[in-house]
């Protein structure tokens, strides 16, 4: 017999019979928006659970307390970055492709969890060096993979440039929790990517057309 959980429906009701590691999901979701509402230690436990319709003291049984909750959001969200982009680059017949594919996909994040954008850069600091230096790692990782695509598509630059220029555009794509502003989710998206596109293409010392 399988084991089920409980997670939030589409309407915001709890509902029942869903595998345990879905309620999981559900559980690293709601920390999530939590945590960024609320700061790490704002948000408590009982908090938590109720907003996937337990009690805190359940969530006991899944995780050891809060701070594994907060080291399972960041690592959960660098674990499915960095598998994403190493697919998303393979799945890619050219370079310009690849660069496209992950420029599209970072910003369908950034718009569709700036929660996780939001929990990262203030809360980081809360995790144990262990779980800090994993995550750290699979960001690495996961950095290295637009690089990578950007040495093909400019093989004159030097790593340590294209590193840069990356994280300069992460920089750009992570603050949508604070640019959205009025534009529709569809024409922040696209002002992204030609932002995007252009930033890391550009060679230094070119013109601006």
């Amino acid at each position: 017999m399988s084991s089920t959980g409980v997670v939030q429906s589409g309407t915001g009701v709890a509902t029942v019979s869903e595998p345990v590691s879905e309620r999981r999901a559900a559980i690293l979701r709601a920390a999530a928006v939590l945590f960024a509402e609320r700061g790490f230690h704002g948000a408590t436990i009982d908090e938590l659970g109720r907003a996937v319709g337990t009690s805190g003291p359940a969530l006991y049984r899944h995780f050891a307390g809060k701070e594994a909750l907060l080291a399972e959001v960041l690592v959960d969200v660098s674990e499915r970055l960095s598998r994403w982009g190493g697919e998303l680059v393979a799945r890619s017949g050219t370079p310009e492709q690849a660069l496209e594919s992950l420029l599209r996909g970072h910003i369908a994040f950034a718009l569709d969890e700036p929660a996780l954008i939001t929990v990262h850069d203030r809360e980081l600091g809360h995790l144990a060096e262990g779980a800090r230096h994993r995550v750290r790692r699979l960001q690495r990782g996961y950095v290295e993979v637009w690089v990578d695509v950007l040495a093909r598509l400019r093989p004159g630059a030097g790593r340590v440039r294209l590193r840069a220029a990356v994280h300069a555009v992460f920089g750009l794509l992570n603050s949508t929790p604070h640019s959205h502003g009025e534009l529709s989710r569809e024409a922040m998206a696209e002002l992204l990517l030609v932002m995007g596109t252009a930033a890391l293409l550009t060679e230094p010392g070119a013109a601006p057309r």
